[in-house]
């Protein structure tokens, strides 16, 4: 029997959950996964007040959908799900119907304004791509209009931004935001002090799930560095047009209000007969099926789930747990086996406060802010290289770094400074060249047919030397040699003298093949770089050789992809790597 297996939604949970099926999917299991969704890319929601901020272009937090699913057995399709009928195990939109035997239900969350009048129809939410990027066309507007804007007061509510909400949205925006606001004032001559930046939480503290220590440092970073007014205990009551009104009788005029405060079950949900909770998200059993629909499936946002007596967070770690737990226990079902409980585990909070600082706590140990930045791109990277291979994470540290349009440090400018790499290819050749005159000279002088290799000489001067019959050999220990090299040498290479003659001729071949037809070239630069150290400890560089040393290093500029095989080759290789991690076998046509 065929079992259709249909996924409303492609946010976090919905994806894991396509690929666990595609990927624990064995042969007997005849299963057809289909993944609906209204766009055809997958949005990267964490990442959302890095576009906000202009930090990064657009296309940085999507991918699509079909790059994550090439190579797979999940059937994309692009089209809104309105309306469901789990009576009769069917779920259509405006122009088409699809039939189910399971239904996972990843239709993901949407703000919560609790009620809060005006807020809906006067505010910015940050829970799309568009809303991000509505948010920063937004900004840079009203810095156009301010700057050329006579009136004091009207100036000063252009720009004044708030963001409402303390928790990890509301604090990554406002930080993005902030540091954006240092280029926008130069960009448009208008004075810093000029500029109001206030983040309105209704607790007592921002950020208020992480330890009090995290805390305070956050709210010390935004208020002394960042500049911005930190409002905690304070509670909105309206939003009427610009005017921002709080519960204590105070108020704001800004032209840009940010909501971040809430989140509930996506709107669909209404239209569901089905048993809801707490911001209509709809109760899931510990199997994450719908109660009283043992074929339906409820994951991420959009689903509440009461463990030891609390509500699971809308976090992106819980989305991708019970995603899995979802397929893995369809796939049971299809198989006649038990299904396993959700067992929630959480390994860690990061938060970016702009692009220079964090906070994070891992397994309960707090990171300083340097680690927290590393860790937070880390786990980012973790999540890329699982939905996108090497090609994804790549893309990511190309538009966190060489491609980030804010302020960088003086350090980081330098080392992502963009280049042409048609430059380089002079460089390399030349490179190539000098490794193939090299091995191809060995390979003359007899190293595959004598054995030239020698240990420490009598006078332990020369590193090339005549023997008594006359017969030339390298001595590769000499009296610079480190003491461990030399235990190395003797132990490991002179007792083989022939086998390393070969490998170093070839090896040296092949560096100058792989430098001119640009293959391979940054492991070719380690590989030569690793010989150039080898030589340093044995018989030593000749000073007019030294110059390889950072023209190799100069090859991790990815040179080969210009006017070179890696053009080709580097992309072939990252499908294949795909393909064989989405079906554990190798394809070699695979050129699309």
């Amino acid at each position: 029997m065929s079992y259709k297996v249909v996924v409303i939604g492609a946010g976090y949970a919905g994806v894991e959950a396509a690929l666990t099926l595609h990927k624990k999917k064995k042969k007997g299991d005849d299963i057809e996964i289909t993944l609906i969704d209204k766009n055809p890319y997958h949005t990267f929601l964490t990442e959302l007040h890095e576009v906000a901020g202009n930090r990064v272009d657009d296309e940085t937090v999507t991918v699509p959908l079909y790059k994550i699913f090439r190579y797979t057995d999940v059937r994309v399709i692009q089209d809104e799900i309105k309306n469901f009928d789990f009576e009769h195990k069917k779920v259509s939109s405006d122009r088409c119907e699809y039939c189910y035997d399971y239904l996972i239900i990843a239709a993901g969350s949407s703000p919560n304004y609790y009620g809060i009048p005006g807020m809906k129809e006067n505010s910015f939410p940050l829970w799309s791509l568009d809303d991000a990027i509505r948010i920063r066309d937004h900004i840079r507007d009203c810095f156009l209009k301010a700057s050329q804007e006579e009136d004091p007061e009207l100036k000063k509510k252009l720009l004044t931004i708030v963001v409402g909400g303390g928790g990890f949205t509301g604090v990554e925006a406002i930080g993005e935001i902030a540091v954006w606001v240092k280029s926008l004032c130069r960009e448009y001559e208008i004075d810093r002090s000029e500029v109001s930046l206030h983040l309105i939480e209704a607790l007592p503290d921002i950020l208020h799930i992480m330890k009090e220590k995290n805390r305070r440092k956050a709210t010390r970073y935004l208020q002394n560095k960042l500049k911005v007014d930190v409002r905690t205990n304070t509670t909105i009551t309206s939003l009427d047009g610009d005017k921002l009104q709080f519960e204590n009788g105070d108020s704001i005029n800004a032209s840009t209000v940010i909501w971040t405060a809430g989140v509930k079950a996506c709107n669909v949900t209404s239209t569901m007969d089905l048993p809801k909770g707490e911001a209509c998200r709809i109760e899931v059993d510990e199997y994450t099926s719908v109660k009283g629909f043992d074929n339906v499936y409820a994951i991420g946002d959009i689903a509440l789930f009461n463990h030891e007596g609390h509500a699971l967070p809308a976090m992106v770690e819980t989305a991708l747990q019970t995603g899995k737990t979802a397929a893995n226990n369809i796939l049971n079902s299809v198989r006649g086996k038990e299904k396993k409980k959700l067992e929630p585990k959480y390994h860690g909070i990061m938060v970016s406060v702009g692009s220079f600082f964090a906070v994070a706590e891992i397994m309960g140990v707090s990171l300083n802010r340097l680690f927290a930045i590393i860790m937070k791109h880390l786990v980012n990277m973790h999540y890329y290289f699982g939905i996108g291979g090497f090609e994804l994470v790549f893309s990511y540290l190309k538009y966190e770094f060489l491609y980030k349009r804010q302020d960088k440090p003086l350090l980081e400018a330098f080392i992502t400074k963009k280049t042409m790499l048609v430059w380089l290819v002079p460089l390399r050749i030349f490179i190539g060249y000098y490794w193939l005159m090299e091995g191809l000279k060995k390979a003359w002088d007899g190293w595959f047919v004598i054995e030239m290799l020698a240990g420490r000489a009598p006078d332990a001067q020369a590193t090339a030397s005549l023997t008594e019959e006359g017969q030339k050999v390298f001595r590769i220990v000499t009296e610079n040699t480190p003491l461990w090299y030399e235990w190395v040498t003797e132990t490991f290479i002179l007792p083989y003298p022939m086998l390393f003659q070969y490998l170093i001729v070839i090896a040296e071949i092949g560096l100058g093949l792989a430098f001119i037809t640009g293959t391979f070239t940054i492991p070719a630069a380690v590989v030569g770089l690793g010989l150039n150290v080898n030589f340093l400890l044995s018989t030593g560089m000749y000073p007019e050789t030294y110059w390889l040393i950072p023209a190799q290093i100069a090859m991790f500029q990815d040179a080969g992809k210009s006017f070179g095989v890696d053009y080709y080759l580097m992309p072939y290789l990252m499908r294949q790597w795909r393909y064989f991690v989405r079906n554990r076998k190798i394809k070699l046509n695979l050129f699309r």
